[in-house]
């Protein structure tokens, strides 16, 4: 039969021999931030708030998910709210996760230790103008875009380089996830920010490229849970 005579049904994604299916869960909700006072923080003076009981239950309900899908892997950030969204699904799975700091939110400057979550609640206009102009230049002393950027890219190139053929839940943050996508996409750094506490969003990366299979998937949630999606933290 010749090429004209063919039949060429429509195409479907089928992911490719080699690549790496990555589902990458932003944390469960973090503990408010009582008035007139900050979240812990590292060593190096970024914050870390635990999971607030929502957080907690969120982190079951994502868990109980992700353990139904043919997991071969499971990363985690260096922040304890991500390691508190996986201890369910590493007790479901009996898995280790592996620890990665480079999947650990931005940097937030003068801005670290609540007072980014503070200027977003009282819509303070410095905050404003950064939700309107795309980019994390705007904090003070924050992290470099261009150098969250590149940690953010070579930690997904690391973890797909080390699972061909395998799928693997990556638990990390809201900033994170947007990079990811923003990378993915070329969208602008802020134009992913909004994804729901213990969402799912999906990358494939194969052969250098990164194609978005979905952004804040929260079938697995009650409605409670989605009805406004904070910034990132």
């Amino acid at each position: 039969m010749s090429e004209s005579e063919g039949v060429y049904p429509q195409y479907r994604f089928r992911i490719p021999a080699g690549a790496c299916d990555l589902l990458l869960v932003r944390h469960g909700e973090s503990a408010a931030m009582p008035a007139g006072s900050g979240f812990p923080t590292t060593p190096s003076g970024q914050a870390d708030p635990e999971l607030s009981p929502a957080g907690c239950e969120q982190a079951v309900l994502v868990s109980a998910r992700l353990a139904k899908v043919g997991l071969d892997a499971l990363y985690a950030s260096s922040l304890r709210r991500t390691q508190q969204t996986i201890a369910p699904l590493v007790e479901q799975t009996g898995m280790k996760p592996t620890i990665d700091p480079d999947l650990r939110e931005i940097e937030l400057g003068e801005w670290e230790g609540g007072e980014f979550r503070r200027l977003a609640n009282i819509k303070d206009p410095r905050m404003m103008r950064l939700l309107r102009n795309g980019s994390w230049s705007q904090v003070p002393g924050g992290e470099d875009s261009a150098v969250f950027a590149g940690r953010v890219q070579a930690a997904i190139t690391r973890i797909a380089a080390a699972h061909p053929d395998q799928r693997v839940a990556v638990v990390c943050h809201g900033g994170v996830i947007g990079q990811i996508i923003a990378l993915a996409t070329g969208a602008s750094t802020l134009s992913f920010m909004g994804s729901d506490n213990s969402s799912i969003s999906q990358v494939i990366v194969h052969d250098g490229h990164w194609i978005v299979r979905r952004f804040n998937d929260t079938e697995h949630l009650s409605p409670a849970f989605t009805t406004a999606a904070a910034p990132p933290e």
